[in-house]
């Protein structure tokens, strides 16, 4: 690919083209906004042989660069995962649409209606890694919220994303809608990023999607407003009062359906009473299944386990690998979770009703779960119809940030020539 030479002048446009979009989109009926993503899915399956091709020249790109097998699974799209993203567009499509809900209605003794109601947020800026079925998710939460929409996704997922990323022009055309409603920045060039992230003119919010390091440079570097989470270092204590099934079938569900995306549990708490009978249970089928348990002195008794150092606690594996501890109660568990954990999705593995209030009370987690796997941190999952990522800060938006999060809201004031004295 010719690298494009002037990435300040691309960037301004791009900027300039979405301020432009935003202003059309912010009053585009649902109606339209629901047609273009029902033929941005249609366009999708019909040119899913064209998206499988393009993905097979990102899984060559990606097997050349190193990735590793989970961020090769992130990759890689089949038909069934094309099916995915046209469920998920048509889901998105499904929902009600946030823009220009009353929030809250009240009138004032002066006289006044006083309104607040949703307005989108204008232009979002969304840069992902490997994962190139968030060029549909992305694009189709802040088309609903009517948001423009600027993308720009992991050099790994280049030919994915632009495939797809087709497709949702395609929509937007046959419904009407401005072409630059969504775009897609068109080169690798990591120079393209900084110039997004200082573009406060034309942007309105930047979410960051991916490991560590992408997330960890948005947030040094973004003069534009982010919602992002580092890490997800997503714990699951099993208390005194667990439910052994329960806790088996969460486990390892949690850790092993999908090691690589942020839901996968990466630490295993152990209360204490439990160490020779579900505590071993537990670990003994985790490492069956093919995961490394990094365990702490009391459970490196337990076979085929190694042991866990320093820096196993507080560690996202995006692996075969989870950190096992043993705790003395509910109360050690949250002490171990506030010391080492992401705020992102913890869960307690209980039939103590009590227990689980009080780790529902005393974390702050945007996710915390009970008897549930943590794979289901998920804006679909929640019925949002997809997500544009997880938010951990406590700022606006909170956990899995579906179309309606991506939404500000304004106040409408109505009188009846009233002044005030």
């Amino acid at each position: 690919m010719k690298d494009i030479a002037d990435i300040p002048a691309l960037m301004a446009q791009i900027g300039a083209n979405a301020k432009a979009a935003s202003a059309e989109l912010a009053f585009a009926p649902a109606e339209v906004k629901t047609k273009a993503l029902n033929a941005a899915a249609d366009a999708v399956w019909a040119r899913r042989a064209e998206i499988i091709d393009a993905n097979a020249k990102d899984m060559v790109f990606g097997k050349d660069k190193g990735l590793s097998d989970a961020m090769m699974d992130r990759l890689m799209l089949d038909e069934a995962r094309i099916q995915g993203i046209c469920d998920g567009l048509r889901a998105v499509a499904g929902q009600d649409d946030p823009v220009g809900e009353i929030l809250t209605e009240w009138d004032m003794p002066s006289g006044l209606n006083i309104k607040r109601v949703r307005t989108p947020l204008g232009v979002v800026g969304v840069i992902y890694e490997s994962r190139p079925n968030v060029t549909a998710d992305a694009g189709a939460l802040c088309l609903k919220s009517g948001n423009a929409v600027i993308l720009r996704g992991g050099s790994e997922s280049f030919h994915s994303s632009g495939a797809i990323h087709a497709c949702l022009v395609e929509g937007l055309k046959a419904a009407g809608l401005p072409e630059h409603a969504i775009q897609l920045i068109p080169t690798r060039d990591r120079a393209a990023v900084q110039e997004l992230l200082t573009m406060v003119d034309t942007v309105d919010v930047i979410v960051p999607r991916g490991g560590k390091g992408l997330v960890g440079l948005v947030q040094r570097e973004a003069r534009v407003p982010v919602f992002a989470h580092l890490e997800g270092i997503v714990h699951i204590y099993l208390d005194a009062a667990a439910d052994t099934q329960k806790a088996l079938d969460v486990v390892m569900n949690a850790k092993t359906r999908r090691t690589g995306i942020c839901g996968a549990a990466e630490c295993l708490l152990i209360h204490e009473s439990l160490v020779d009978t579900l505590g071993r249970a537990v670990i003994g089928a985790l490492i069956d299944s093919g995961v490394t348990v990094h365990a702490d002195e009391t459970l490196a008794s337990i076979r085929g386990t190694i042991p866990a150092t320093a820096e196993d606690w507080g560690k996202e594996y995006l692996d075969m690998d989870i950190a096992a501890r043993v705790v003395s109660d509910v109360d050690g568990a949250i002490a171990h979770i506030r010391a080492f954990g992401s705020n992102h999705t913890d869960c307690v593995i209980t039939e103590d009703d009590a227990v689980a209030a009080r780790f529902f009370q005393r974390l702050d987690s945007a996710i915390l779960m009970r008897n549930a796997s943590t794979q289901f941190a998920d804006g679909g999952e929640f019925g949002m119809g997809a997500e544009i990522g997880i938010a951990t800060g406590k700022m606006h938006a909170r956990g899995p940030v579906g179309a309606a999060q991506l939404t500000s809201f304004k106040y409408l004031v109505e009188g009846d020539g009233t002044t005030r004295p």
